[in-house]
């Protein structure tokens, strides 16, 4: 018999800004214990020099993760021109240098070939695998390994300031998988000077922005206080790339217990992936087809669903 898991059967959204010298991981952890949670997860990893929107989901809403993994996210950051790094970060060791330094017009210029499909090679030090093992543990232990370019939609990639010769500022508008220590990486080879990321900072994922966002400290100072839930969104907030469709409270049993169930739907067609509610809340995220709602997933709320 499995263990029954500790904690407050809570689902919603938390977004919290997160702060630099951390794993997102460890984020996650402080939330969930603070919010004294059964269930958390994260929806996109940042890098633990990174700072800004982490969106934290509770119970429930760990269901709709993908959904804010899928979506568009914006970054802001920093790069350091004439250097690269082994990790393509201001953490890592200084592998070459240059003394070129290209001018504004060059770099508005190269940015425009790292707009739209491309493909990008993730840094070395990262989490993606190679059969079956992560890059950074393969890094660490110093072999030699290639790692496969790997498809990314860059919605948009702006240059926002120039504060001196050796930095330039750049905002990035991108899918999911994208690496902003390999975009700095590229554009330093491409512009033929060397180049990697010093500062980074998530402004906003999918629905979430950082301007709404809670810091660490104010969740320390909450934890275990109710006060705390005040600043746990609906998880319907992770569904909001999708459409909406209704149904009556027949079909939401239907669908609570992975039936298919009639739905009130006017903005969806056939086949489309959109989510039901019944009353506003979350029953089921599926596929439409012929005026029902056939579901992949189901939500069964607790206080925050209720």
């Amino acid at each position: 018999m499995a263990r029954k898991r500790k904690g407050r059967d809570v689902s919603g959204w938390i977004v919290v800004d997160k702060p630099a010298g951390m794993t997102s991981t460890a984020v996650v952890n402080k939330v969930r214990w603070a919010m004294q949670a059964k269930k958390a997860g994260h929806a996109g990893t940042l890098d633990p020099e990174a700072t800004g929107v982490l969106a934290v989901a509770l119970g429930e809403a760990t269901k709709t993760v993908p959904y804010i993994t899928d979506a568009l996210k914006a970054y802001l950051f920093t790069v350091r021109l004439g250097q690269a790094t082994n990790t393509d970060d201001a953490e890592g060791e200084v592998t070459a240098t240059s003394a070129m330094r290209p001018d504004d017009a060059a770099i508005k210029a190269a940015l425009g070939g790292f707009v739209g499909d491309v493909m990008q090679v993730p840094p070395k030090f990262s989490a993606v695998k190679i059969d079956g093992e992560r890059a950074y543990k393969r890094a660490r232990d110093g072999e030699d390994f290639e790692v496969a370019a790997r498809p990314l939609w860059v919605e948009e990639l702006i240059l926002t300031d120039r504060p001196d010769a050796d930095h330039v500022e750049l905002e990035m508008v991108c899918g999911k998988g994208g690496y902003v220590r390999s975009i700095a990486r590229d554009l330093g080879e491409v512009l033929g000077c060397y180049g990697h990321v010093v500062r980074l900072r998530r402004i906003w994922s999918g629905p979430f922005d950082a301007d709404n966002a809670i810091t660490l400290e104010e969740i320390d100072r909450l934890a275990h206080d109710p006060a705390l839930d005040a600043h746990v969104l609906p998880l319907e907030e992770g569904l909001a790339e999708l459409p909406r469709v209704d149904c009556i409270e027949v079909s939401a049993t239907r669908l609570r217990n992975g039936n298919p169930g009639p739905v009130i739907a006017t903005d969806v067609e056939y086949g489309d992936e959109c989510w039901a509610a019944h009353q506003g809340r979350a029953v089921a995220v599926g596929r439409y087809k012929g005026g029902e709602l056939y579901p992949s997933r189901v939500f069964n709320t607790g206080p925050f669903g209720a």
